[in-house]
């Protein structure tokens, strides 16, 4: 049992590594993924001529707003798999409903991450902004396969020790 209880915990910590170096790349080399913020905004790179333009922005203001939202919700979930790490890690030898207990940040932490993948980059880049018309500035895929690495996570995470 401990040992399953080790994986999970594994788990949580590996995502809270990954946040941790998103947000810190983000903040050490901001432009480099401002750009891409901004153009989606911009959506600049979109199918010449799509009906859809008048959704752009072209304001470099909310252009930054948005990118520091974004690098924000990063840091929260960071944060929370940190706290849900260290929750599990410390309930590694409790009794089956503390541990159960201690899961309760990390499923948050989790829930978290897939939403920030899915609402600000798969339905507002990806369907508002129309990122998916983009052969330059389409996070998509990535977007999905992290949403998709986390919902995996979470379904181990819930699974019954």
């Amino acid at each position: 049992m401990i040992a399953i209880r080790a994986c999970k915990m594994l788990l949580v910590a590996a995502m809270a590594f990954f946040f941790t170096l998103v947000a810190f790349n983000n903040l050490t080399d901001f432009d480099s993924n401002y750009q891409f913020a901004r153009h989606v905004l911009m959506m600049d790179s979109t199918f010449p001529g799509n009906n859809a333009m008048w959704r752009a922005i072209r304001a470099p203001w909310i252009h930054v707003a948005f990118y520091l939202s974004i690098i924000a919700w990063e840091i929260l979930n960071a944060t929370l798999s940190w706290w849900g790490s260290i929750a599990l890690f410390r309930a590694l030898r409790s009794t089956q409903p503390e541990f159960q207990r201690a899961k309760q940040v990390g499923v948050v932490a989790l829930t978290s991450g897939m939403l920030q993948w899915f609402i600000a980059f798969v339905c507002v880049g990806g369907e508002w902004f129309l990122m998916w018309q983009s052969k330059l500035w389409n996070g998509q895929d990535a977007a999905f396969r992290m949403f998709a690495v986390e919902a995996l996570i979470l379904v181990i995470l819930l699974l019954p020790d």
